[in-house]
């Protein structure tokens, strides 16, 4: 009889989410933004605990979350004929891999 334990599927999935931040003192934005936008790759058993654990973590970051839209997860993605760079893959694999947040992209929204 054997110790090792059955290994368990992963109920974990990667989301891309769109976060809006606005400012905050600290935020490291650009001295004339009004804001940001942000591209996340989140894991999470939902997209609804994808959406908690970002916007925790950005908060801890100062960033002032403003408003957070969901693009689904990569297999909904895939599954509704999206094309997704290689790169872009291999960062939300890592996401979900590694159980985390990953902000892949950063911009600056000026009025």
């Amino acid at each position: 009889m054997s110790d090792e334990k059955p290994v368990k599927a992963s109920r974990q999935q990667v989301y891309t989410l769109l976060v809006q931040v606005g400012r905050k003192p600290g935020d490291d934005l650009p001295a004339k933004a009004t804001g940001g936008a942000l591209m996340c790759y989140a894991s999470g058993v939902d997209e609804a605990e994808a959406v908690r654990e970002t916007v925790a973590i950005l908060k801890q970051a100062d960033l002032a979350v403003l408003e957070v839209e969901g693009h689904g997860s990569l297999d909904e993605q895939k599954e509704a004929g999206v094309e997704i760079d290689p790169e872009e893959e291999a960062l939300m694999l890592r996401a979900l891999d590694e159980n985390s947040v990953i902000v892949a992209q950063m911009t600056a929204l000026y009025d």
